[in-house]
């Protein structure tokens, strides 16, 4: 365990695990307040009859709170050693080599995906993600108060994204990810020496089908069975909008809305389906072609 003490008190990773304790508060304290708005049948909000003006209220408070973050700040600089390194060098690589906290999750994605879609194409999707909520997000209740009956989607999605694929990736990276970039426990001694004998397959081989060929070039009949996994995977935004296309969620939303929901929400759960994958059963790609992997 005292690997576990070296890792947590390293002061590279402090605001990380002080990120990951408040994560768990406040996503706590959330939901506590939601289940008991859900269960009493009213909202504690609104009680708050009183109006308040921003100025001088509100911005006195957050003024106050930006000086207390300082006086924390400054006294950490002072009371923890995070020394800048020597300047890089090109003949020497540290191992591990870890990007920034802010992008480990990144650098996880790159285990499960070619360097353009875990660096530019996912990065890409979570932007413009973000940027549709406001125009997709068609239900009007739970604004301004505590709730997850009225909004269960969108919060069970953002804990998914957020949490799941974001949080708990830098939390993989940072304290589960050793020299080689292996999976080491966080009580286990790093050893730079370890050699891990991984037989990484692609899917279309665990069906007895070869990604390449006997001169080492692809396999047609591989590339048009990874090709019809990612379609028939896709295609159940199709299957969906059918059984569902009377209902009154699906009419509100409208035929362009769905479709934009649908499918960054299936992209989204491609990246854990993906690392299951890759980690429980060594899969390394679903489609291989001459361009790109997938």
């Amino acid at each position: 365990m005292n690997h576990v003490w070296e890792l947590v008190r390293k002061p590279d990773n402090i605001p990380i695990v002080a990120l990951l304790v408040f994560v768990i508060v406040y996503t706590w304290w959330a939901f506590h307040k939601a289940l008991k708005n859900d269960r009493q049948g009213y909202l504690d909000e609104a009680r708050l009859s009183e109006k308040i003006q921003v100025w001088p209220n509100l911005v006195r408070v957050e003024f106050l709170a930006s000086l207390f973050v300082m006086v924390i700040l400054v006294f950490w600089s002072f009371l923890i050693d995070a020394p800048l390194e020597e300047a890089a060098n090109p003949t020497l690589t540290p191992n591990p080599s870890k990007a920034p906290w802010y992008f480990l999750g990144l650098q996880e994605m790159l285990v499960y995906f070619d360097p353009w879609i875990a660096g530019v194409v996912m990065p890409s999707l979570i932007i413009v993600g973000l940027m549709a909520i406001p125009y997709i997000d068609i239900n009007e209740k739970g604004n301004g108060y505590y709730t997850f009956k009225e909004r269960k989607f969108s919060i069970i999605t953002f804990c998914v994204g957020f949490l799941i694929l974001w949080v708990s990736l830098i939390n993989l990276g940072t304290f589960w990810r050793g020299p080689g970039w292996y999976l080491f426990f966080p009580w286990e001694e790093w050893d730079t020496h370890r050699v891990v004998a991984l037989t990484n397959v692609d899917l279309s081989e665990v069906f007895g089908i070869h990604t390449r060929r006997a001169d080492y070039s692809l396999n047609p009949a591989a590339i048009v069975f990874g090709s019809a996994v990612i379609l028939g995977y896709y295609s159940l935004i199709g299957a969906y909008w059918l059984k569902k296309r009377n209902s009154d969620l699906i009419k509100k939303l409208g035929f362009l809305r769905y479709n934009i929901v649908a499918f960054l929400f299936l992209t989204m759960t491609a990246l854990p389906i993906k690392m299951i994958l890759r980690i429980g059963f060594n899969i390394k790609y679903i489609l291989v072609t001459p361009w790109f992997n997938i």
